[in-house]
């Protein structure tokens, strides 16, 4: 199979080429450095120069490929990645999956994600439903929603033999999105309270949403969606998960969404002073008691697609993480600026947080 791959620098695009290369498959992807490309020419792939909001800069390596795997995207909470999130989610996909169609490539595997259902409020739905247009938690949401519904799916009507998978939350080895930042907290002692332990999604590693990337190239069909996502489990119950398979002991305190959700606004108001760490943005309270949850039956029947354990892959995500990583260490100036801008609303949390359990 010869394929080009998008995101292949990223955590589940890396992966994907890595296996594809494993199983001596021909494998073309674009990087935005020298160094990216001489690092994945090392490992086997051909890689060209290039950028998905530049359209031309991909047709070289995209032709006469076989498949296409568009797994590119910009995932990151917090007000300082939505310029970003709308040029990579929407415009980007845009570029890719339409000239993927224009060139006549045969299979085009388009990587969407469970977000654009919105918060499922514990449901754990299939690939019938439907989000109507907003309002939406955070501007990833809005901008996979937007790219789902109003790019991919109207190039499949046209006659585009897209292939649509929505996975859930990834983790795994070498994550660096929110997951990871808070397993890794986690691991070395830096969470000591659990923010919204009602907040639940699904879990799946990396490795495995790779394979169902690859086997829906095999055996998923043209306009057909595949949901490829592990257990629903809140984080209330995962940080017991962790606790479990580490050994450490889980956060002591779990504070409810409902005493973050009054403080957003005030969160958001030091956003636009100077960045929030992703994990205290004013998007990530948005989503603390937000499910998003869906079931993989399909793609477990129609692609064979199983996904490991959920403690086996958390216990070997965090061998890696004793491996390979440090305690976080926020850079001094910018912690002290951030803790004075925060102290009122930490001040004020607290008390809400104190009246509201003596109140019970």
């Amino acid at each position: 199979m010869k394929a080009f791959v998008t995101g292949g620098t990223g955590f589940l695009g890396s992966h994907l080429v890595r296996k594809l290369l494993e199983r001596g498959d021909e494998v073309n992807m674009i990087v935005r450095s020298g160094k990216d490309a001489e690092t994945w020419e090392a490992a086997g792939a051909k890689a060209y120069l290039g950028d998905i909001l530049l359209k031309e800069s991909m047709r070289n390596a995209m032709q006469d490929c076989e498949v296409v795997f568009h797994v590119a995207g910009w995932y990151r909470l917090g007000a300082a990645g939505a310029e970003k999130a709308e040029d990579i989610n929407v415009r980007g996909t845009r570029n890719v999956l339409g000239l993927a169609h224009e060139l006549g490539i045969p299979k085009i595997l388009y990587t969407s994600s469970l977000v654009v259902f919105g918060d499922t409020h514990g449901q754990l739905v299939d690939e019938n439903y439907v989000m109507p247009p907003g309002p939406f938690l955070t501007e990833y949401d809005r901008t996979k929603w937007e790219a789902h519904y109003s790019v991919a799916l109207p190039l499949i009507h046209k006659g585009a033999p897209i292939t649509i998978l929505m996975p859930g939350a990834i983790y795994g080895p070498g994550d660096h999105s929110l997951v990871g930042e808070m397993m890794k907290r986690f691991y070395f002692g830096q969470l000591p309270v659990a923010p919204g332990p009602e907040a639940t999604v699904t879990y799946a590693h990396v490795d495995d949403i790779a394979e169902g990337h690859i086997l829906a190239a095999e055996k998923g069909e043209p306009g057909e969606t595949y949901i490829i996502a592990g257990p629903a489990v809140s984080l209330g119950k995962m940080v017991k998960i962790w606790s479990e398979v580490t050994g450490k002991p889980a956060p002591s305190i779990e504070v409810p969404a409902a005493v973050f959700k009054p403080f957003a606004p005030l969160v958001g108001m030091i956003e636009s002073i100077t960045p929030l760490p992703e994990i205290y943005s004013q998007e990530a309270i948005a989503v603390m008691d937000a499910s998003y949850t869906g079931r993989a039956d399909k793609a477990k029947q129609e692609l064979g697609w199983q996904p490991r354990p959920l403690r086996e892959g958390m216990r070997e995500t965090f061998d890696w993480i004793a491996q390979n990583e440090r305690p976080p260490q926020p850079d001094v100036a910018r912690r002290r600026q951030i803790a004075a801008l925060s102290l009122g609303a930490a001040t004020g949390l607290l008390l809400v947080w104190l009246l509201t359990r003596r109140r019970k």
